[in-house]
């Protein structure tokens, strides 16, 4: 140590000395921690001890994983680090633990004990809440790092995944927002049934369920604006194993991958759209009615293998169509056993209508993946707080042409009342003179009601061309003018869950090896990351053992055992230190 970095390291000691507590709670490092905010160290060294009964300290077990999707992949290439105590690979660790462990938001940090997070990380503590706000601050004040380092782990998930034929999901997740420092529009929230101010999510996503990147709208654009301006350019540059324009040129069927999506997507305009690119579609056909079923006769078994593998006969039959706009696709339809059909339309020529059927009903496996990550890593959760201008130049939907929509659907159901009315009334046989008065001039009113409703629908009719649907943010009054939530940090912070899902998948899937029962293999997986465990460091033979305290009964201790021994294989080396992970079962073998 050079001469003023022991003067600097004294005077840190004396100032340690006089305070109670030194730097908060569990900084048994301290001298380090001065140092680093003089600018006299570039950053902590990582350092184990032996430790017994660290709580979720299983969460280790998912380490190999979490590296193995790309965790740290190219961290030091996109961010830009400064000087400080806590090295840039343990901020992404530790957030990855957090997701896992189901600390669901920042805030709930406060509650959990920073000494033993420490033990996992390698430090003294796990950064405090206001510290860990303001690392993921400067890990996004260049908001084309955090952006260029999820489009890269996009297009490797994508690669890994080629083998699934170039099927991509997309389907939109709505975030309902409460707060009043941003003015959003409203959208249609399904699981409440309400129109609510809320932000829109278009998730990509792969068969399975696993997620390959998130696209937010700053005013709810609908889906099928979505695909065309921001998710198919995204897909055509980088999705993988796309064929090249000689082969495209040569087939005059072949696609550059397959994109399937809700009935929200449906439109003859947009599947002739992406069949000019070349891309093909899957969806559901819009009012497929009782009165419109195949005859049973066309339907036979089919074998279908579905997205987890499970073979089913479905019963399935096949018919080209003519859309409103002249194009031919293939409609597919399935019969339950009670009868109903559900058609599916497609511009996929390439595959078998078995295939079709299958893609479609792997949707769900998307809608389960929003389910999970609402539920265990807080997909809605805020990342900060406050409002983002959203440009001027956006095209918004016009307040006067909503206003004059409403009249005029209003004028018009007023209207049908009225004429059903009139038609309605009737005259008794033996009616008085009176009776004969009365209803003339209720009859005649009546009319006259009539004829003013229909001048006033004409006039509000031709006012409805001179009105634009949408019109720029700018020529909306201020307290009008919508604003968005935090992009950045939200985007960043859903990137670090998505990994920290697929490393759970994949300890699923390890898991699954040895357990019969798949549907409990995630939550033994999920008991496993928030077990307890041993951490043994061994510097001669570098190695870091994690010694993972038993579960709940036999059956589950003998697929960690299974685990733990897959994961000593990977010989997975802590991050920014020499040690090798060694996972043990601490119990009878």
């Amino acid at each position: 140590m050079s001469e003023p970095e022991v003067r600097a390291s004294t005077q840190a000691e004396r100032a340690v000395a006089d305070q109670d507590p030194p730097l908060g709670v569990a900084t048994g490092r301290t001298t380090e921690r001065v140092l680093a905010s003089v600018g006299k160290l570039s950053e902590a060294t990582l350092q184990f001890q032996r430790c017994d009964d660290v709580p979720l300290g299983g969460v280790l077990c998912a380490l190999p994983a979490l590296l193995a999707v790309g965790l740290l992949r190219g961290v030091r290439e996109f961010f830009s680090w400064p000087k400080g105590y806590y090295p840039l690979e343990s901020i992404f660790i530790a957030l990855a633990f957090m997701a896992l462990a189901r600390v669901r938001s920042l805030e709930e940090l406060r509650y959990e004990p920073p000494g033993e997070w420490g033990k996992l990380l390698g430090l003294d503590r796990i950064p405090e809440v206001r510290t860990m706000r303001s690392k993921i601050a400067l890990l996004c004040q260049e908001p084309e790092a955090s952006i260029q380092w999820g489009s890269q782990l996009a297009q490797d998930w994508m690669a890994a995944h080629s083998a699934e034929g170039g099927f991509y999901y997309i389907d939109g997740h709505v975030r309902v927002y409460h707060g009043a420092a941003a003015l959003r529009p409203r959208a249609y929230v399904a699981r409440e049934q309400l129109c609510l101010r809320a932000t829109l999510d278009y998730w990509v996503n792969a068969m399975d369920g696993q997620p390959f990147f998130v696209v937010t709208q700053d005013l709810n654009e609908r889906l099928i604006q979505t695909l065309q301006e921001q998710i198919v350019p995204r897909l055509l540059a980088e999705a993988p194993g796309q064929p090249s324009d000689q082969e495209l040129e040569a087939n005059k069927w072949l696609h550059c991958f397959v994109i399937v999506f809700d009935r929200e997507g449906y439109s003859p305009k947009f599947f002739k759209d992406m069949l000019d690119q070349r891309i093909a579609v899957i969806t559901y056909a819009k009012r497929c009615k009782a009165t419109e079923n195949w005859p049973v006769e066309e339907f036979v078994k089919r074998n279908v293998t579905l997205v987890n593998g499970e073979e089913v006969d479905f019963s399935m039959a096949e018919r080209g169509v003519k859309l409103s706009n002249g194009l031919w696709v293939r409609e597919v339809r399935y019969r339950d056993a009670g009868g109903h059909q559900t058609s599916i339309i497609s511009t996929d020529f390439i595959h078998a209508a078995e295939p079709l059927a299958a893609a479609l009903f792997a949707r769900w496996c998307q809608e389960n993946f929003f389910r999970y990550m609402m539920h265990h890593y807080a997909l809605d959760r805020f990342v900060e707080y406050g409002a983002e201008p959203i440009p001027e130049t956006s095209l918004v939907v016009n307040p006067q042409r909503r206003k004059l929509e409403n009249q005029i659907r209003r004028e018009r159901a007023l209207l049908t009342q009225e004429r059903a009315q009139l038609s309605a009334n009737t005259l008794p046989a033996q009616a008085s003179a009176t009776q004969v008065a009365t209803f003339e001039k209720q009859q005649g009113q009546l009319l006259a009601s009539i004829r003013q409703r229909e001048a006033h629908l004409t006039q509000m009719k031709e006012q409805r061309p001179a009105t634009p649907k949408k019109v720029p943010l700018k020529d909306l009054p201020q307290a009008e003018r919508f604003t968005r939530l935090p992009t950045i940090s939200k985007h960043f912070v859903d990137t670090i869950k998505m990994i920290a899902y697929r490393a759970e998948t994949a300890l699923v899937g390890l898991a699954g090896e040895k357990l019969q029962r798949s549907d409990d293999v995630r939550s033994l997986v999920r008991q496993v990351l928030q077990s307890s465990a041993n951490l043994i460091p061994d510097e001669q033979q570098r190695t870091l053992t994690v010694q993972v305290h038993p579960l709940s009964n036999h059956a589950h201790n003998a697929v960690l055992q299974h685990l733990c021994a897959q994961l000593t294989e990977t010989e997975t080396i802590y991050p920014k230190t020499a040690l090798r992970l060694v996972f043990e079962f601490l119990g009878p073998g």
